[in-house]
């Protein structure tokens, strides 16, 4: 045992870095392989807003983020109002009833509601049962495998599925560290998005504006106030506002979720069981948890630039405002957060920039991974820390290589990387991972 569990701390530490010490500053010729969590995105549909089509046309074309592994499954959207939400659901959840719904039923989609909504949804599509299915390529005859928990967490495959056959699933450090490492780790972020005309809110502030300014009783003043509230509305009119919001789920895996899947409804090709199949598909052990949401927005400002159409901008708006989103939603939860290899040591830098929310200053602990001798699961233990250098902070942002210069005749430096400050000893393929 002790061998096995050496055997595998090597193969643990070779399969993380993937890069040797001698070729520490040359780690960008080549990619590390580090264990990512993983993640399915699903649009929350709304009605009619304007330039609608664009802005889902942008949510779906966005790069998927690339600090997670792609887990997704064929539903990638629902419509909240197939799923109504009735005085006896809020109860339920614990919502204390407002006088407004108190002895009637609201239309469903209040923002309170949407968790109430998404849970519906979850449960009537089955959702956490078909990521669990993907993470063990479930076949149509019901059949699972390992390939993907291998290929993924450096695993052997075929040695993971003969220790389930024997029976010793529960016993085994590997199948133990799968769960931990990789399917506790599995997401799913509902995004709702709305594009609202700044128009609209100016007009409420100018309206405001000159109810106060009709108040002055000096004429001169009264006409100087009036004056500056429509200054304001013309300023603050154009363009419209991208407003999204996020709510983050995890999926649920523990050891008494495990056991019953390998000890119940595991097969493989070698042994189809249709009782074990139709057990699988009318299980109800996997389940999806709230972990919270977050909110962001962005403003669309058409006449920043002519060279770009109306349509090109509201896309990288709505890009960027996604992005935005799911950096806050990583630095609000510490279980969302991604940990980043290190791309370089001297000087210190990671594949990190803009888009993951970097501004300067933000502290990372660097982490060093290893398997744990006693138990035989991956541990990470912090070598130091580092800081974002202000000044050399690459801007990965959706479309950022397009953005204008500086100033007439100053280009933009070029960066492909954030440059961090501080820590000594450190080596390419060691993780970070932002601090609050």
């Amino acid at each position: 045992m002790t061998k096995k569990i050496l055997l595998l701390t090597f193969i643990a530490i070779i399969s993380i870095a993937n890069v040797s010490l001698s070729q520490k500053n040359e780690v960008g010729k080549q990619e590390i392989k580090y264990r990512r969590s993983s993640l399915h995105t699903i649009l929350i549909e709304a009605d009619n807003f304007p330039r609608k089509e664009t802005v889902l046309k942008a949510y779906n074309n966005a790069p998927f983020p690339d600090k997670y592994n792609d887990h997704t499954i064929a539903i990638k959207s629902f419509d909240p109002k197939a799923y109504p939400v009735t005085n006896a659901d809020r109860e339920a959840a614990g919502q204390k009833l407002t006088k407004e719904k108190d002895g009637k039923e609201a239309e469903g989609n209040d923002a309170v509601d949407m968790p109430i909504i998404i849970n519906k949804f979850l449960k009537d599509k089955k959702i956490a049962s078909q990521l669990a299915a993907k993470w063990f390529n479930r076949q149509a005859d019901g059949s699972f495998d390992m390939n993907l928990i291998g290929e993924r967490g450096s695993y052997d495959a075929t040695e993971m599925a003969a220790n389930i056959a024997k029976g010793s699933a529960r016993g085994v450090s590997s199948l133990a560290d799968a769960g931990e490492e990789l399917i506790k780790n599995t997401f799913v972020v509902f995004s709702s998005l709305n594009f609202v005309s700044n128009e609209i809110a100016a007009a409420i502030t100018r309206e405001a504006a000159k109810i106060s300014a009709n108040k002055i009783k000096i004429p001169a003043a009264q006409q100087a106030a009036l004056k500056s509230a429509d200054a304001a509305y013309e300023k603050a009119k154009e363009g419209y506002s991208v407003w999204t919001t996020a709510y983050l789920y995890r999926l649920k895996w523990n050891d008494s979720i495990a056991a019953v899947f390998y000890n119940d409804l595991w097969m493989d090709k070698s042994k189809i069981d249709p009782k074990k199949k139709e057990a699988f598909d009318n299980t109800d052990i996997f389940e999806l948890e709230l972990v919270g949401d977050e909110n962001a927005s962005s403003l669309v400002l058409f006449s920043l630039t002519e060279k770009r159409t109306e349509d090109q901008i509201v896309e990288i708006a709505t890009i960027r405002n996604i992005d935005a989103v799911y950096a806050k939603l990583q630095k609000k939860y510490d279980v969302f957060k991604t940990k980043t290899p290190l791309f370089t040591s001297d000087p210190i830098t990671a594949k990190i920039g803009m888009k993951e929310g970097l501004e300067g200053g933000e502290s990372f602990d660097v982490l060093e991974q290893s398997i744990d001798p006693k138990t035989g699961l991956t541990k990470y233990e912090s070598k130091g820390k580092i800081s974002v250098d202000k000044d050399l902070i690459w801007d990965n942002r959706f479309n950022a290589g397009e953005e204008p210069a500086l100033a007439e005749g100053e280009p933009k430096p070029v960066l492909d990387k954030t440059t961090f400050k501080g820590g000594k000893k450190f080596y390419p393929g060691m993780l970070i991972r932002q601090i609050k």
